[in-house]
């Protein structure tokens, strides 16, 4: 779960070391079935590196000694013939800490492995140099000590390198391990070939000076820019190897060259050339060398790739135990095997002396860093979900606006429905016009002995409404029709102290019940069959969402609400048009509760959510991001796995913040070409349109100008289709008009005057029209 501290190669150099695996070029991931596609654990370690400073005491110097495997050792450094000193064991540890809810304990599990790896010219160097300062100031013990020491690690040393021979023997076909060393800037390849490997093109060894995203469909893709000009793109086998590689490498090449990068350069292309290279390096230095970032010190960027690279592997090390609840989406097993997609995944390079337990304290803060950022992803995939069901309500309630009937429901007037809109006159919730009656009694009686009452007679006026909801939905064959159950007190208390200033006489759905009616003409049948059947019971009609010209409620859910009152009681029936009802079904009142309490209609974009945040936040964010979509690789993702489209498209928004403008056009073409697919949605669906919005900005911020140029006349086409709709709908209504601009001049109130007369005829096709449905629908009214 976190990261150990190692002694670098390069004295006052840090850095963090990777080791994953990745598609060799020759070869497809994942391999065709049958082909071995989870035959390798990787040994993917990672671990951060702390250099003794050169004016480090000898005490310290003691402590902080450790043994090395490859992955903690400077890539240049491999093939020493003389082992390093050695006080503490090195071994790879998988960790795996979470919190209950996902399920597991606070404890942890480790899973050790002794690490096998190779030794370093400079760190023999380096033993030498401790060893002549034990010999200045160090006693004959110690020296002895210090020898014995010695052998006993240039035994290990072997017996290290024949298990790192053994284990990169076992790598399949058409994977290559890669080690990245941040301390120096080097790529280094660590396994053998494969048969079938093209050794011309086979990149060995870089010293990276760029890196950025590919357009690789499979979204695990990094083109790799070295010192000599030499350009790769390496394809990781998981979309979080290559999510955490890129951002530790942007980390990375946002500092200024230390030494050992120097020293890395004048091995590839010689002093005088590196150096002038080297001070060259502002022109490639990455987003993390912008802004306010770039104002860090190498200290605190140091801080930020330590907790970044631990919150990557606590992740990981979530995700491969199979701690999470519905992680087998796309897997039939459980445990470690449905942890990670396709078998691949990397542990962590642990260091500790003999017998000594973990750090749990630092485990826990990782823990608790790792709560934090998941309750902000959760939250922002929230605000998108959310936003992306408010569209859906808008783009409805535009459509049902084509109803040919719409025109004479929008000229309706409710009864005591003045709306919730202040700007048209509407009413605020202490002003609401009808009211529970207030009884002599509730004088000597408190809030909650009132709203105990008040739920008291509720129960009793409950079966009269539930007696006129069944003859509702007889007579007009409702879609969906529910009754209660009764407010309890502590709701309508709480309502009433949010909404009505604390009065609970103004709740008046403590006796409530749904109706859900198919269409636009079923509701006017409604209307008019509640009015000839219990009109003088009807005490509020409210049609205000449902009007043009008012707004809807939070969250854009638009309905009519009848209250009645039955046995001294005031009741309250919601009826609910189909085509709204089915995009949330029962779950629309939770909706719209976290739209009013997010104040989420504030937000014309859902990444707009993101505004403010800084680049570290984000990229924690994309590792939670990435530990949503585990288990589903974009390249296996369908049509039908909404949660899984909806944990994409919030990475998008995330990728076009931090920068990653490739990655977010890949996934967006994706989902594009998903939403194409569905049978429900399609090409010209108004959720697929978005996605094209979204993807001509990710064009444009790569300068692809004339790509962007053809998304957004995909647009403009969409909104012209739209546009045309709304003509054709109204043609049978109104006739079109041209005011020339002498008439303007000489009669100024024309266009008002012909505006209104419009609307009139509108409204009259309208009802004539309502006047053939209702005869060949509801011809039953007639006997009402």
């Amino acid at each position: 779960g976190k990261t150990a501290t190692a002694m670098s190669t390069h004295k006052g150099t840090t850095g963090t070391i990777f080791e994953a695996a990745f598609v060799d070029p020759a070869y497809t991931w994942p391999p065709a079935e049958g082909q071995g596609k989870n035959a390798i654990e990787l040994q993917a370690s990672t671990a951060l590196i702390k250099s003794v400073a050169p004016n480090d005491r000898l005490d310290e110097l003691d402590d902080d000694e450790v043994s090395l495997t490859p992955s903690m050792m400077s890539s240049d450094d491999e093939g020493a013939a003389t082992s390093p000193r050695s006080r503490r064991n090195v071994q790879t540890t998988t960790t795996t800490t979470t919190k209950k809810r996902f399920g597991c304990c606070n404890s942890s599990t480790n899973e050790q492995i002794i690490s096998a790896n190779s030794s370093s010219n400079d760190l023999v160097s380096k033993s030498s140099s401790f060893g002549s300062r034990f010999n200045k100031k160090g006693s004959k013990a110690e020296r002895r000590a210090e020898r014995q020491r010695r052998i006993i690690a240039k035994k290990k040393k072997r017996r290290r390198e024949a298990r790192a021979r053994e284990r990169y023997r076992r790598v399949p076909e058409g994977i290559l391990i890669y080690r990245l060393d941040t301390s120096d800037r080097t790529i280094t390849l660590v396994s053998g070939p494969s048969s079938n490997t093209d050794m011309n093109t086979l990149m060995t060894k870089m010293v990276v000076i760029n890196a950025k995203p590919s357009s690789d469909i499979s979204r695990r893709g990094i083109i790799l820019t070295g010192v000599r000009g030499e350009i790769h793109t390496v394809v990781a086998c998981e979309q979080r190897t290559a999510i955490a590689w890129l951002e530790s490498m942007d980390m990375m090449l946002a500092s200024s060259p230390n030494d050992a990068t120097r020293a890395a350069m004048e091995n590839q292309l010689g002093e005088g050339v590196a150096m002038n290279r080297v001070l060259s390096q502002k022109s490639t230095r990455s987003n993390w060398a912008k802004g306010k970032e770039s104002k860090l010190s190498q200290t605190e960027r140091d801080q930020i790739e330590e907790r970044y690279v631990n919150l990557a592997a606590y992740s990981n090390n979530l995700i491969r135990a199979g701690a999470f609840p519905n992680s087998n989406a796309n897997s039939q097993g459980k445990g470690k095997a449905a942890g990670g997609g396709g078998g691949i995944y990397y542990t962590v390079t642990q260091i500790h002396d003999d017998g000594e337990e973990y750090d749990e304290e630092t485990l826990e803060s990782i823990a608790k860093r790792r709560a934090v950022i998941k309750d902000s992803w959760d939250f922002f995939r929230m605000v998108c979900s959310l936003l992306r069901d408010k569209r859906k309500y808008d783009e409805v309630f535009r459509k049902m606006q084509l109803d040919p009937v719409y025109s004479y429901l929008n000229s309706m007037t409710g009864l005591n429905d003045p709306g919730d809109d202040m700007a048209m006159g509407g009413n605020i919730g202490a002003d609401k016009p009808i009211t529970q009656m207030h009884l002599a009694e509730y004088d000597d009686m408190s809030n909650s002995q009132i709203a105990k009452d008040l739920v008291r007679r509720a129960e009793v006026a409950l079966p009269s409404l539930v007696e006129i909801c069944k003859a509702l939905a007889g007579s007009l064959g409702m879609e969906e029709v529910g009754v209660g159950p009764v407010k309890d007190a502590s709701a309508a208390l709480r309502k009433a102290e949010k909404k009505y200033e604390g009065d609970v006489l103004k709740v008046t759905d403590y006796c409530r019940a749904l109706l859900v009616v198919k269409d636009f003409p079923t509701l006017l049948a409604l209307l008019e069959l509640a009015r000839d059947s219990f009109g003088p019971l009807i005490r509020r009609v409210k049609l205000s969402t449902l009007k043009s010209d008012r707004n809807a409620k939070p969250g854009g859910y638009r309905d009519c609400i009848i209250n009645l009152e039955l046995k001294d009681h005031i009741c309250e029936i919601q009826i609910h048009m189909w085509p709204m009802w089915v995009i949330c079904g029962v779950d629309g009142f939770r909706h719209y509760r976290h739209c009013l309490e997010y104040s989420t209609d504030t937000f014309g974009d859902p990444y707009e959510a993101l505004a403010g945040l800084d680049r570290k936040t984000m990229a924690e964010l994309i590792v939670m991001a990435e530990e949503a979509v585990a288990d589903m690789p974009l390249e296996t993702l369908e049509w039908y796995h909404e949660k899984f489209i909806l944990d994409y498209f919030a990475e998008v928004g995330l990728f076009l913040h931090h920068g990653l403008h490739e990655w977010a056009e890949t996934t967006l073409r994706a989902l594009i070409k998903l939403r194409c697919q569905s049978p429900d949605i399609g090409p010209d669906h108004h959720e697929t349109i978005t996605l094209y919005k979204y993807l001509e900005q990710a064009l444009r911020a790569q300068k692809r100008i004339d790509e962007a140029d053809e998304v957004a006349a995909k647009i403009a086409e969409y909104k012209q289709l739209k546009t045309n709709e709304k003509v054709e709908a109204d043609k049978s209504t109104w006739d079109q008009w041209v005011t020339e601009p002498f008439e303007s001049i000489v009669d100024p109130n024309k266009k008002e005057r012909e505006e209104e007369e419009r609307i009139k005829k509108e409204v009259r096709a309208s009802k004539k029209a309502w006047r053939k449905i209702r005869e060949e629908r509801f011809r039953f009214l007639d006997a009402n």
